[in-house]
């Protein structure tokens, strides 16, 4: 069956998930229909390197749908995390700090999917960098079966204390299906484009909030 192809203004998204599949089928799922909602877009998969769960999962549907494949991984974790032969290009660095630099260089966009630790402190630090200015890339967040429901309540607690900006909480997008959310952040990054500065999330955050509410 042919997959109509779309436009989109992202080359290339990174992809936050975990190495394990996680207990619903649900899960897995996921991965697989936000593996083939990139190749419908002609959009290049970056991610951490590993061929097992849900790392494995997407990396395969992207690179089965012809897409390019780029794997980040440290050298210590190449045991770990790849069984049997992976998929596209693997770069091996030497740490989880040139880990992450190297795929947020490599990306015009990040989406965390169901994930665990490492998957949680990966997404943060990526929204982190955008509340400083270091970059105004997207921040997705695929939140399947409202597994990622406690995280937005927290943010929007941490905002209530006075601990977040209230600018800064239209930082990360929410989605409950990956196309829903590629099309949030498709948007988002035409208010990106437009204002073309580094501090694009000022003065912008209501204006935003309303758009992709009524998506």
């Amino acid at each position: 069956m042919d997959v109509e192809m779309k436009q989109s203004r992202f080359k290339r998204i990174c992809v936050f998930c975990g190495s394990s599949p996680g207990k619903k089928s649900s899960y897995k799922d996921a991965a697989i229909e936000l593996g083939k909602e990139l190749v419908s877009r002609n959009i290049d998969l970056v991610y951490g390197g590993g061929s097992i769960g849900l790392m494995g999962l997407i990396s395969q549907a992207v690179f089965d749908g012809g897409r390019h494949v780029i794997g980040v991984i440290p050298k210590t974790l190449m045991p770990r995390e790849i069984t049997g032969e992976t998929v596209g290009e693997v770069k091996a660095v030497a740490d989880m700090h040139q880990r992450k630099a190297e795929m947020a260089r490599h990306s015009d966009a990040f989406i965390a999917l169901p994930g665990g630790y490492g998957t949680l402190e990966e997404l943060l630090e990526v929204i982190t960098w955008a509340q400083l200015g270091i970059h105004d890339k997207p921040v997705g967040l695929l939140n399947v079966d409202g597994y990622y429901n406690s995280l937005l309540s927290f943010i929007d607690k941490a905002v209530e204390e006075g601990f977040i900006n209230p600018s800064a909480r239209h930082i990360i997008v929410s989605a409950p299906t990956p196309r829903e959310l590629v099309k949030k952040m498709e948007v988002l990054m035409v208010f990106i484009l437009l204002l073309d500065r580094p501090d694009a999330w000022e003065g912008m955050v209501f204006d935003i909030a309303v758009v992709l509410t009524n998506l």
